[in-house]
């Protein structure tokens, strides 16, 4: 990952990615207050006010944001945008903001498996172009968020997209070797530069091993929620890359 200055745009690392010899990418958006400390004319109001320059809300105040996006090459829509922020304010107060921001701009909030306490909240949401969900944590005298929105015919036309209820995982495979992946008692073997292969899953924990010859096992464990897409790369290089939620 690649270190940002505070404003400054970069992209984290351009992963490739092949469903129809399509290729995705990760970018990362880093910005900061001052010294990474929010002014102190405004750390003590306990209003909250939207920053209109964000692309999904967030308030105007805050210690800690970053945005990050998985994209298909070639289409300025991300497949998935998640904001994450500390805010120097009350999780209720948080919660509030963005209630009425993310109501605003369409988002339905869903009452079934919502969790709200004194110290953490988690709602599901129907955007205008996908789901989205809104985590909440009371840290130190601020709240963390994370946002996340996901669009689903940029995933549809990708071949990302997950059956109702289930849940994808996609390898693939641009070294100059055959790669094998090992999950769910199944194996998948892809050839050099070969395109990837997407792999239906049940909603769940699974362990996997990526081998590559001449370079150690790769295992590791993956929380497959219903609705996500898991992205396994072997590079160029023979490595497995860390796993990237796609969607």
């Amino acid at each position: 990952m690649r270190t940002v200055r505070p404003e400054a745009r970069a992209s984290a690392r351009w992963r490739a990615f092949a469903c129809g010899l399509v290729f995705l990418a990760s970018c990362m958006l880093a910005a900061s207050a001052s010294a990474w400390v929010p002014h102190l004319s405004v750390l003590f109001s306990s209003e909250l006010t939207p920053d209109p320059d964000t692309r999904l809300p967030a308030p105007t105040r805050y210690s800690y944001r970053g945005i990050h996006t998985t994209v298909v090459a070639g289409v300025q829509t991300p497949l998935r945008t998640k904001l994450e922020a500390t805010v120097p304010a009350e999780l209720g107060n948080v919660l509030a903001f963005y209630r009425t921001e993310l109501g605003k701009l369409g988002w339905q909030e869903q009452h079934d498996g919502a969790v709200i306490s004194a110290d953490h909240v988690q709602l599901a949401f129907v955007s205008p172009v996908g789901p989205g969900m809104l985590a909440l944590d009371r840290k130190d005298s601020g709240t963390t968020v994370n946002l996340v929105q996901k669009n689903a015919s940029v995933a549809t036309n990708a071949n990302v997209m997950p059956e109702p209820g289930q849940a994808m995982l996609v390898f693939s495979n641009i070294a100059e070797t055959e790669a094998t992946l090992t999950i769910n008692d199944r194996t998948l073997k892809r050839a050099a530069g070969t395109r990837a292969v997407s792999l239906d899953l049940r909603p769940g924990q699974y362990s996997y091993e990526v081998n590559v010859p001449g370079h150690p096992a790769t295992a590791n464990t993956l929380n497959f929620a219903a609705g996500d897409t898991w992205e396994l790369t072997v590079g160029r290089d023979g490595e497995t890359w860390s796993p990237l939620l796609l969607y």
